[in-house]
């Protein structure tokens, strides 16, 4: 399966970073997105505790979409939405 990329969107392979440093490395990034920019995380389980997370820490400023899921690959995209795009529409 081939997803296209856009040109505001990193994707990070987090099965390459040591497991005790995943969520400290991914919301780093997360915060130093730009507006309306997205992460897109491969990982080797489904990623349902960082979900939670960072819906504690962003609330709805993080939209959460699952690309892929499982079983040995999980695949999610991670947008940051300013308060005022989503008052937008």
């Amino acid at each position: 399966m081939t997803e296209q990329v856009s040109a505001d969107e990193r994707v990070i392979d987090v099965r390459q970073i040591d497991p005790r440093q995943r969520h400290i490395v991914i919301l780093q990034l997360f915060e130093h997105l730009p507006a309306s920019g997205a992460l897109q995380l491969i990982a080797d389980h489904d990623p349902k505790p960082l979900r939670f997370q960072i819906e504690s820490k962003y609330g709805g400023n993080c939209l959460w979409a699952y690309l892929e899921e499982g079983p040995d690959v999980w695949r999610v995209r991670l947008r940051n939405v300013p308060t005022r795009e989503k008052s937008n529409g």
